[in-house]
Order: C-alpha cells, then sequence, then structure tokens
C-alpha cells in the first residue's frame, strides 16, 4: 500500500491512523503506518510534551504526526470564562435535569472534568504547536480547516507538511488554496465532526478539485479492500480514526463503553450536535435523543455546547451510565467486533488489500502478469 505520498514520508503503507492515545499512534507507525495523535484533550503544554516524548520513545525512528482542532480566524481576547457566561440558564438546567433523571452521580469534591472542548482555542492550539514543532512531526492536520496561514508558514519552515479535513470540493479548493499540502477527504460516514457527503462520492469530486495536491480517504473505511477503492478513486491513502478504538493499545477507560463499540452494528450511530455544537458522528444513546428531541431546547453552537456539557460528560464517563454512554464513532463500528493489537488489524488490512488487488486483476485478465 504504498503511494507518492506515504514515500515522501517514508512509511510502509499510506494508512494515516487519527488517534488521542499515544499508545495506539506509536504502533500504528511502528506497524509501518501513520500515527497521528489528537491534541484536542491538552489543554497544558506539559501533558502533551510527556506523550510526545513517549511516542518519540516507542515508534522506532519511525514517522509520526499531530492533529489540532484551530479555527482558521483569530478571535482576540476571548477567554473560556467568556464564553462560559454565553450559555443559557436554561439549557444548564435541562443538562441537571437529564442527569437526574439516570441517576449519573456527582463528580468527587475537587474533582475537575476530565474532557474539555477548549482546543479550538486560539491560544490553547497556538501553545500546543509551540511544544509540537520541538519534536521532529513531520504532519500537522487540523480538523477546522486550514489552520491560519502564520501557522501554515510555520510548519513549511520545518519541513513538516500541512493537511486539513474536508467535507466538500468547496473547502478542499478553499485549502489548496491556503497552501494546504493534504487533503483529507472525509465522508459522511466517518465519526466526529463531519459533512454530509459519502466518500464514494466525495473522494474523486476532491481528487479532481485539488489536483495534483495529494487526497488522504476518511469515512466508512475499515478493511483492505475499502483501501484498494480509495486508491482507486483517486485517493494517496486512508485516513482511519474509528478503528483504533477497540485496539488492545486504546485507553477507554471504560469497559461498559467496550463493549458497547463491539456490540453496535453499522446502523447504531447518528449524526448529532449533542457533543460539541457542530454535526458530529457518534454511538446513538439516549443522551444524544434527549439533544436532538424537538421539545427540547435544542443544541447550542460551537463551541458552547461542548463547554456546557463537559461535566456532563465526563460524569457519565466516569460511571458508566450505559444509556447514556456514548463516544465519537463512525459507520465502520459494525466491523469492530473484536479488541486485537494494532498490528493485527494492519495485517488485516494489508492482507484485504492484497486479495483486492488480485480480485480486479482477475477480472482484468491479468492474474499472474
Amino acid at each position: 500500500m504504498q503511494t507518492e505520498l506515504s514515500n515522501h514520508l517514508g512509511v510502509e503503507h499510506a494508512v494515516f491512523g487519527f488517534t488521542p492515545f499515544p499508545a495506539v499512534a506509536a504502533a500504528i507507525s511502528r506497524a509501518g503506518g501513520f500515527g497521528v495523535l489528537g491534541a484536542v484533550r491538552y489543554t497544558a503544554p506539559d501533558d502533551l510534551k510527556r506523550d510526545l516524548d513517549w511516542i518519540e520513545a516507542h515508534v522506532d525512528g519511525r514517522p509520526y504526526g499531530l492533529d489540532v482542532v484551530m479555527p482558521a480566524k483569530k478571535v482576540e481576547g476571548v477567554t473560556e470564562a467568556d464564553v462560559e457566561a454565553m450559555i443559557p440558564e436554561g439549557h444548564r438546567q435541562f443538562v441537571r435535569d437529564t442527569l437526574a433523571k439516570y441517576g449519573v452521580p456527582e463528580l468527587a469534591e475537587g474533582e475537575a472534568s476530565g474532557w474539555r472542548i477548549t482546543g479550538w482555542m486560539e491560544q490553547v492550539a497556538r501553545s500546543q504547536l509551540d511544544v509540537a514543532f520541538d519534536y521532529p512531526i513531520r504532519l500537522l492536520a487540523n480538523a477546522l480547516g486550514s489552520p491560519p496561514a502564520d501557522v501554515v508558514a510555520r510548519a513549511h519552515e520545518r519541513g513538516v507538511l500541512v493537511a486539513a479535513l474536508a467535507g466538500s470540493a468547496r473547502h478542499a479548493r478553499k485549502h489548496r488554496e491556503a497552501g494546504i499540502d493534504v487533503v483529507v477527504a472525509q465522508g459522511y460516514e466517518a465519526g466526529g465532526h463531519t459533512g454530509d457527503i459519502a466518500s464514494m462520492v466525495l473522494i474523486p469530486e476532491i481528487v479532481d478539485a485539488v489536483d495534483p495536491l495529494p487526497v488522504l480517504a476518511a469515512g466508512g473505511i475499515g478493511s483492505g479492500r475499502q483501501i484498494a477503492a480509495a486508491l482507486a478513486l483517486g485517493a494517496q491513502g486512508v485516513w482511519l480514526g474509528s478503528l483504533w478504538l477497540t485496539t488492545a493499545e486504546a485507553d477507554l477507560h471504560s469497559p461498559a463503553l467496550t463493549r458497547k463499540l463491539l456490540a453496535a452494528g453499522s446502523g447504531d450511530t447518528v449524526r448529532s450536535r449533542a457533543l460539541t455544537g457542530k454535526p458530529a458522528r457518534q454511538l446513538r444513546t439516549e443522551w444524544t435523543d434527549a439533544w436532538d428531541d424537538p421539545h427540547g431546547p435544542g443544541t447550542l453552537p460551537m463551541p458552547l455546547q461542548g463547554l456546557l456539557v463537559a461535566e456532563a460528560v465526563s460524569r457519565i464517563q466516569k460511571h458508566e451510565v450505559d444509556p447514556l454512554l456514548g463516544t465519537p464513532v463512525g459507520q465502520i463500528v459494525g466491523r469492530m467486533n473484536e479488541v486485537r493489537p494494532v498490528q493485527a488489524v494492519f495485517d488485516d488490512l494489508t492482507r484485504g488489500f492484497e486479495q483486492a488487488l488480485d480480485r480486479v486483476n482477475r477480472i482484468a485478465g491479468r492474474s499472474g502478469q
């Protein structure tokens, strides 16, 4: 599974694995792919430095990257407290009532919420980059479109490629104009923030829109034959996220959540604004149903929704309140039926890829050539 992009980065397989877990990112790189650590949860620079130190010590010299959540436009002088003050009391009460309905215990006294959507803030994202650029990262990806121009320039000065996710050809063209090096075409099937165009339609549209920039395919991909299809559509690799959630190296801190992921089918996700305020695919739960109920208050725009539900999500996760317990995940969850090491997942991907190529060659009458 080698392409011009994977050869440029020095990886054996054109499989880019996004994950919030350092152990998974390192394992992906060791397996011959390209591990990308998600940075949005790192609000303290020292925590990110600690985990990048760990990755450096465990990738065996293989390349890896970082994913941030950074707005293209800078907002001056806005603090988290300023944003918190914008949240209506009615929405706060709805959260309290919903948690009480399901008997969700409080956090221990003095225990802070372990889940905050603050990486979108300018100062937080820039502090992450101040740390990351001290490491030999090879790729910087941004989940909220093109990062600010000075960030793109700063990355290029260090020889770091910049990638940005796109849900439409229009978004992709804006990335190209902003000097982005790699466009990630993320289809409707993907976990987390996603648009409403399916991968089979989206990938060739974006390939044509940004040619000759390399495109990575994302959304609904979890097998070797799907990787072969993505490359046939013009992509130079795949961007996989959900698939790693049930690997042995992942650290969900929740046996109940792992069980739910393993049991879920491809129809058990929903694209909801309940988590962050933007449409994000996740497990469908009674929590998402409550927020999507037309009789409820409705969700707030990003970042208000993420700040509103941060403590609630932490309480639900800590106490494993099953009806409300969920996570961002794509429709590929239907294939995630057992806990396996990252290497075993890669073995399955490469084997399936080879079988798909053999099948196509037989159809084309090229078997044995």
